[in-house]
């Protein structure tokens, strides 16, 4: 008499989709750092933090830059623009200002 026994698991599989998008809700954060030091003396120093998140979670936890970098937002490129060119001015007046006391 031969039993056909199926062996089953109480933990259910998920897919990568799910998996990626747990993540992406809660954020993970990775954070290491690395010495390197010769004779008691340290030659190098790296510190490691890296947030894997969404941009929902990342801007609920206070996190965003993308949008004040110029290069990631034609807003921020137009500020910064904007910002050089008043720089430059006010450096003009107060140039005249000197030169005339």
């Amino acid at each position: 008499m031969s039993e056909n026994r199926a062996i089953t698991h109480s933990v259910q599989t998920s897919g990568l989709a799910d998996i990626l998008e747990r993540v992406l809700d809660k954020g993970i954060v990775i954070a290491g750092d690395i010495t390197i030091s010769l004779a008691d003396v340290e030659l190098l120093n790296i510190k490691i933090r890296l947030l894997i998140a969404s941009v929902d979670k990342a801007q609920e936890i206070g996190i965003n830059w993308w949008k004040s970098d110029p290069a990631l937002s034609s807003h921020a490129r137009e500020l910064h623009t904007e910002n050089q060119l008043l720089r430059e001015r006010l450096e003009r007046l107060e140039s005249r200002l000197t030169a005339t006391a």
